[in-house]
């Protein structure tokens, strides 16, 4: 993976990616949270409340559809599933989930390669994110052309962590350039954008 360069002109990802030109994007991006030491999950939830990060994941993939294994899915609150403004497709090897009351809302397939299919179909479906899990994530990496990671400056203990980008993978953006933002509960935070390069 590549490291950020000085003179690297970035900006927020969420104001390079604003509402028009998130609509006219294309391909396969990969989006997540995590803390410095790569955090992204304990005890099937996030170990954090970052209500501005939800804000730029929400503008980000409304209008898309998402991708996620049955354990993301089963991690959001009752009054947020399915996603709204978003063709949730969820990938389970139980298919005899899929009928349960639990899996109202989604699109239920049994492996990414359906996943991505049932996406072309759906609503903005030239642009895809995948939002988790670890599982989803590494199956990802060698197709997905973007990724947008928020990182949380906290130490914060886990039993989940971000895949790890590849050499292919380049320093797209940083926002703030410098140091970090502030959310109101304390919480420093930046945006981060990363690109995959075709070998």
């Amino acid at each position: 993976m590549s490291t950020p360069s000085e003179e690297t002109n970035a900006q927020l990802p969420g104001l390079i990616f604003t509402r028009e030109t998130a609509a006219s994007m294309t391909g396969i991006g990969m989006i997540w949270a995590q803390t410095k030491a790569g955090v992204i999950g304990k005890d099937g939830s996030m170990p954090w409340h970052l209500p501005e990060d939800l804000k730029h994941f929400s503008q980000l993939t409304t209008g898309h559809p998402v991708i996620m294994g049955r354990k993301t899915w089963e991690s959001f609150p009752d009054k947020y599933r399915p996603l709204p403004g978003r063709t949730n497709i969820v990938v389970t090897r139980n298919q005899d989930w899929a009928s349960t009351p639990g899996a109202e809302g989604a699109v239920v397939v049994s492996s990414l390669d359906a996943a991505l299919l049932e996406s072309q179909f759906a609503p903005g479906g030239q642009k895809v994110w995948i939002i988790g899990g670890g599982e989803i994530f590494e199956q990802s990496m060698g197709i997905a052309n973007l990724a947008v990671i928020t990182i949380i400056d906290a130490e914060l203990e886990g039993d989940t962590f971000a895949p790890e980008l590849g050499e292919d993978w380049t320093f797209d953006s940083v926002a703030p350039h410098e140091d970090w933002y502030t959310a109101k509960n304390g919480t420093k935070y930046r945006f981060t954008s990363w690109r995959r390069t075709e070998s």
